[in-house]
């Protein structure tokens, strides 16, 4: 029988928050000129303005995770990206350092305390906790840019086909591009 891993599924849902990321930012740089910036109905009124929200989001929690002092500084400006290639390349970079993070866990990790300076306080959090709030938030505003997309000359990508193994078939060619595989993906 095989044994628990706490662990397990928050590097699950770190892969498959790097592949889902890399999936619809290919499918935006697909995009017509204008339609990145087009104003949409949404939370963030752009594609554009959400992909650059989740980006700072990232910056600020997995900076507070890895033990950084960042901050608020994340949040400077808030849309630090004006075309899909470099923020794909900026994405990639701290889906990478977020993959990491979730590899290296161990289940006393998970139950540390992660300090998230908010300016006029340090909020305390369990890192579990502020892991499960970045997935959430993540997949939430994802959701929002594959509904923009349906307004748009791209089709959304299919996004969730990363965590069970039976859809293997669909990921290996982007697995490959990470240098993963189906063993890292599902131990």
């Amino acid at each position: 029988m095989p044994t628990f891993d706490p662990v397990r599924s928050f590097r699950k849902l770190a892969y498959n928050n790097a592949l889902a990321n890399r999936r619809l930012l290919q499918a935006c740089a697909a995009l017509k000129p204008g339609e990145f910036e087009a104003r949409r109905t949404s939370f963030f009124p752009s594609i554009k303005a959400t992909l650059n929200h989740i980006i700072t989001v990232d910056w600020f929690y997995v900076d507070a995770m890895e033990g950084g002092t960042l901050g608020l500084k994340a949040f400077e400006v808030d849309e630090p990206f004006d075309d899909v290639g470099s923020l794909a390349e900026a994405q990639a970079r701290i889906d990478h350092r977020l993959t990491a993070l979730c590899q290296a866990l161990t289940p006393e990790k998970l139950v540390s305390t992660v300090s998230l300076d908010r300016g006029d306080r340090i909020q305390k959090e369990r890192l579990e906790d502020v892991l499960a709030h970045l997935f959430q938030h993540q997949t939430h505003h994802r959701g929002q840019v594959h509904a923009m997309l349906a307004g748009t000359s791209v089709a959304p990508p299919q996004l969730d086909e990363f965590i069970v193994a039976d859809d293997a078939r669909f990921r290996g060619k982007e697995l490959a591009e990470f240098g993963w595989n189906e063993e890292t993906l599902m131990r």
